[in-house]
């Protein structure tokens, strides 16, 4: 089992850093400030709301959920935000959730995957 809970906690990491994190910052090169926070219409979300709550999410369900560090989340305000935050803010807030995960990931006994975990308000359970 431990050879298998390496393997995977090692790909997890590898895609965070390596590959999505590099994918989206490239992709946002692409668009100015006003473009990252456009909406065609109210009842969607700007690609700045996303990256909000991409970042919540790495947050609450690696840093806090997994690694044990306090969550102060509050997820409606990632949808909620209506000013125009500069992509390279949000870039830097995404990658300092990633960092902040990957040294999780990095640390975490292998072992310890199967264990049940409190996330949003809810216990979590293994597939």
């Amino acid at each position: 089992m431990s050879e298998i809970s390496e393997t995977f906690i090692e790909e997890c990491r590898s895609l965070l850093t390596a590959n999505f994190l590099p994918r989206i910052e490239r992709c946002l090169e692409k668009l100015s400030d006003e473009a990252v926070w456009l909406r065609p219409n109210s009842e969607s979300n700007s690609i700045g709301n996303l990256l909000l709550h991409l970042s919540g999410n790495v947050r609450q369900w690696i840093v806090s959920g997994i690694g044990g560090a306090p969550d102060h989340r509050i997820r409606q305000q990632e949808f909620d935000e209506r000013s125009l935050i500069p992509r390279a803010k949000l870039l830097s807030k995404l990658k300092s959730s990633v960092r902040e995960a990957d040294e999780v990931l990095a640390n975490l006994d292998p072992e310890s995957l199967l264990e049940r975990r409190k996330i949003q308000g809810r216990e979590e359970t293994s597939p």
